[in-house]
């Protein structure tokens, strides 16, 4: 079992030499493993997942300190996470993803972010969807450039209106499993970020909030069950007669300032409808679920010390998930910075050592077969730094 080391440099690459080589030897073919077309889900949580919650590093000696009541207790411990490694454990809540990670079907990434460094959620989304290095510059998402290179795919927005990330020369479907937009907590935060510098909107934006909550939640779906009837309908539309071959689902409400809670609480609910939602997908998708790949992904971590109302704030470096039958999982893959004080970003943040871009690019390689040269110049024309993973995929 890898252990954290507790030398100056504290740091781990868990990419085998092994995973590198067959990554390397991956065959440039049509289909997936299982004979069928490469099927790809994104799915984006808007808010901000705390990665440091999630993907608990509960071997770094500076964790429990920082994160204090929200820190998640080492596998051996009451409501402690669930094992993946040496290092690294997985919330509680996750029970399906970390039954795939057994499974070999789930890579867990960790200390990654966009190139984005300013903590505004507005801003954030852009670059995780444009994957240009800034939050202006381009229209489209990367996604939807990537279909101009998958002339036989076809694409769906779970959500009311097509996101950034899907938008582009290429014509998308938009389904919505509501029948009218609700006001989530993504929202309201994105709205807090632009009101932030002018005090009468900030106000009368607290005062709305309030109300709402005062008046209660009667009759309307919880989050979690939001992303699960956004993925049960991905899965179903994508297993149909003529179904999209890449879907983008989004869930909002992962912005924990405050009440975050541990293995237990407001974010251990929210992790546990993700859960749900994921094993919903799986299930839906059924005989597809072999050939399919589900790129979980957030705008950036959150601070790694806890804030003075219990929970986190904006922070940098988190993590994200590939999963799916056509994955080449069971590992971790993260270079640890440590989070000692010198060690954190602006002394506050987790320092990121993996740009997600490379990870996109790695899965639309590996996965669905878009050439390096396309990737490079088409899709992420700013990412020269940010080489693709390789071996993520089942040969």
């Amino acid at each position: 079992m890898p252990t954290l080391r507790l030398s100056r440099d504290r740091r781990r690459f868990l990419l085998g030499a092994g995973a590198l080589a067959l990554g390397s030897a991956l065959p440039r073919v049509v289909f997936a493993h299982s004979g069928g077309p490469a099927r790809l889900v994104v799915v984006i949580l808007r808010g901000a997942l705390d990665g440091l919650a999630a993907v608990p590093p509960c071997a770094d000696p500076h964790y429990a300190e920082l994160h204090r009541e929200l820190t998640i207790a080492a596998p051996a411990s009451s409501d402690g996470g669930l094992a993946l490694d040496g290092t690294f454990a997985l919330h509680p809540s996750f029970a399906f993803l970390h039954e795939r990670y057994l499974a070999g079907e789930v890579l867990v990434f960790h200390a990654a972010a966009s190139p984005y460094r300013d903590r505004s959620h507005f801003d954030g989304q852009n670059v995780l969807e444009n994957g240009l290095a800034g939050p202006l510059g381009s229209a489209d998402g990367w996604l939807n450039r990537a279909l101009t290179a998958l002339t036989q795919q076809r694409a769906v927005a779970i959500s009311q209106n097509v996101p950034l990330i899907l938008r582009g020369d290429v014509p998308v479907m938009s389904k919505s499993p509501q029948a009218a937009a609700d006001v989530d907590e993504d929202l309201l935060a994105r709205l807090a970020d632009l009101y932030s510098t002018d005090d009468w909107l900030s106000a009368r934006l607290s005062e709305a909030v309030q109300t709402e909550k005062l008046g209660g939640d009667a009759g309307k779906p919880a989050a979690a069950d939001k992303v699960s009837s956004a993925a049960r309908m991905a899965g179903a539309l994508m297993r149909g007669d003529g179904g999209p071959e890449v879907a983008v689902i989004e869930a909002g409400g992962w912005d924990t300032h405050a009440n975050q809670g541990g293995a237990k609480g407001a974010l251990a609910q929210r992790l546990a409808g993700l859960d749900r939602a994921l094993r919903g997908l799986a299930d839906d998708l059924g005989p597809l679920w072999p050939q399919t790949a589900v790129l979980v992904v957030t705008e950036f971590g959150r601070t790694a010390a806890m804030n003075g109302t219990r929970g986190t704030d904006h922070g940098t470096g988190g993590c994200a998930f590939l999963a799916g039958g056509a994955v080449l999982g069971g590992r971790v893959i993260a270079d640890w910075p440590g989070l000692g004080r010198k060690d954190l970003l602006d002394g506050r943040d987790l320092r990121p050592t993996l740009d997600l871009r490379s990870l996109f690019k790695g899965v639309l390689d590996e996965h669905m077969h878009v050439d390096a040269r396309t990737l490079s110049t088409r899709i992420f024309p700013d990412s020269s730094g940010a080489r693709p993973l390789k071996g993520l995929i089942r040969a």
